[in-house]
């Protein structure tokens, strides 16, 4: 029954994380982000919260900072919105399976155009 409880947690957590990230922080370092999932561990103490983000690696580096430097306001502001006894300490991390994705998908076009016959 816990996991039930700590994948609806995390799923509410990333809502709202997106929603603070593009509604509330005014930091003009954070470029276009998208949050991609949301870890949570079973005692709800730490949320690993994954991101994409769109831009090259100083760009990716400099929302990442910003984010690090928001952390504690977003903490605040996800207690006020989700009322648990104890909020989780949020760790931000770059999500690459976007970009992995991208690239296997640009290799297997690659691929299918050499064997097609002319």
């Amino acid at each position: 029954m816990a996991k039930f409880r700590v994948g609806r947690v995390g799923e509410q957590i990333k809502k709202e994380i997106s929603s603070l990230i593009q509604t509330e922080l005014k930091d003009p370092r954070i470029g276009f982000i998208t949050v991609t999932g949301v870890d949570v561990t079973g005692d709800l103490s730490q949320a690993r919260v994954y991101l994409s983000i769109l831009g090259n690696d100083e760009q990716k580096e400099a929302t990442l900072h910003a984010l690090a430097k928001a952390k504690g306001f977003l903490r605040s502001e996800l207690g006020n919105r989700m009322r648990l006894r104890h909020t989780p300490e949020i760790e931000f991390r770059f999500d690459s399976s976007i970009a992995y994705g991208s690239r296997i998908e640009a290799l297997l076009a690659d691929i299918n155009k050499g064997n097609q016959p002319s």
